[in-house]
């Protein structure tokens, strides 16, 4: 105790030092806490941006239609891996969808676009087409008629509500031309050039009906009960669905760039945790050289009356415990406050894509209570391991070298 309230004086003894290096050891402190927590919102929102517009965390297909995109190749046992998926404790929601390549043509113009099938009450959980309604409806109407196209698109066909439009679409095994006329009932915008531009959506049976597939599907979009449980490939999920003929895959298997990306951002995290804590460590080295030097007289005198080369040791390092606890208290209020800016105003980075998503949704960092007990640790320990230098230093001072300094 006698160290540690010796410590404290001399630790507010010059009072403006000591200030000036906790404040810059706690900003450090802070910007760990927050990039953490910035980092993990970040991830967050791709993901959920990425699954949640269209994707979905995992679709089943047949194996083939990936890769050939071959409207033949509808999923094998439907019905069956329907009613599975209905008792499925693991699965929250899915959606059964059509897909196939086409032509939209207008009075003005012809496009290229690529032709969903969808039934829209189940699939408004799996997307967000019908919260990103820019005119008119999701279909509105019971006529099957009915077509929702992207903002951009419409501008190409220089088309509005209400107008006609035709859908072309090769039909399945034949390869037969199938032509129908549509009503646009809904115009969206997501501020994504691929959406808004070369997806249109139709309701699922008119769909089959066009591509002469009765009633098979080509595409199963599915939310799990937990964001994370897409992640685990040990989940039953895809050696149950993904067997036979079938494939069943997480959104990381569809979009691997986005997966890795996420995972160099912990790469990232960890560069940027070390270059701030370079910043902390020179702050303590400054600060308790500083001290130390000013103090040679000192501690001259304290070994001169006898004061154990341990003692010296133990003092300069329940000083760099001190300091370190003043930076803490900074930093976690500096963080607080930081934390409680971002979660009610968020960083707006719409319309940007990374490695294949795009964010439409601000960026709330993900605070938690562990960050704000594990970087403070942190800085604790550290600031107690870099301690052990100057306080070697101290404890090995010669009485004669100290007695000659006199600040």
């Amino acid at each position: 105790m006698f160290y540690l309230k010796l410590a404290w004086r001399n630790i507010l003894r010059n009072k403006r030092r000591t200030i000036i290096a906790s404040i810059a050891i706690g900003v450090g402190l802070a910007s760990m806490i927050l990039t953490d927590g910035i980092m993990i919102g970040m991830k967050d929102n791709l993901v959920d941006s990425a699954t949640s517009t269209l994707l979905g965390e995992a679709q089943i297909h047949h194996k083939y239609f990936r890769k050939t995109q071959d409207v033949e190749k509808t999923i094998i046992n439907k019905n069956e891996v329907l009613k599975e998926l209905g008792g499925d404790n693991s699965v929250d929601k899915f959606s059964e969808r059509t897909l196939s390549l086409g032509m939209i043509t207008s009075p003005s113009t012809v496009e290229s676009v690529i032709v969903y099938g969808i039934d829209p009450d189940s699939d408004k959980y799996l997307s967000k087409i019908d919260n990103r309604i820019r005119e008119g409806t999701y279909f509105g109407s019971e006529g099957k008629r009915d077509i929702v196209i992207g903002s951009k698109l419409a501008e190409v066909l220089e088309v509005s509500l209400g107008d006609r439009i035709v859908i072309t679409v090769a039909q399945a095994f034949t390869g037969d031309l199938s032509q129908e006329m549509f009503l646009i009932g809904g115009i969206y915008h997501f501020n994504v050039k691929e959406m808004d531009n070369g997806m249109v959506f139709i309701r699922k049976e008119k769909a089959q009906e066009m591509l002469n597939i009765s009633t098979e599907i080509h595409e199963i979009a599915v939310k799990f009960t937990g964001i994370r449980m897409a992640e685990d490939k040990n989940l039953t999920f895809w050696e149950k669905y993904g067997s036979g003929e079938n494939e069943a895959l997480s959104w990381a298997k569809i979009m691997p760039e986005l997966k890795n990306m996420l995972d160099m951002t912990d790469v990232s995290l960890y560069m940027m945790g070390g270059i701030l804590f370079f910043i902390v460590i020179f702050g303590i080295i400054n600060a308790l050289f500083m001290s130390l030097y000013e103090r040679m007289f000192e501690f001259g005198i304290l070994k001169a009356v006898g004061t154990r080369p341990g003692g010296l040791r133990k003092l300069i390092l329940f000083e760099a415990a001190s300091l370190a606890v003043i930076s803490n208290i900074i930093g976690i209020i500096l963080g607080f406050i930081g934390s409680i800016l971002l979660v009610k105003y968020g960083i707006d980075y719409g319309g940007i894509e990374i490695s294949g998503a795009y964010m439409h949704e601000k960026i709330y960092p993900v605070m938690t209570i562990f960050q704000y007990i594990k970087y403070p640790v942190f800085v604790l320990i550290f600031t107690i391991i870099i301690g052990l230098y100057p306080a070697i230093v101290a404890g090995r001072m010669k009485v004669t070298d100290a007695l000659r300094k006199s600040m």
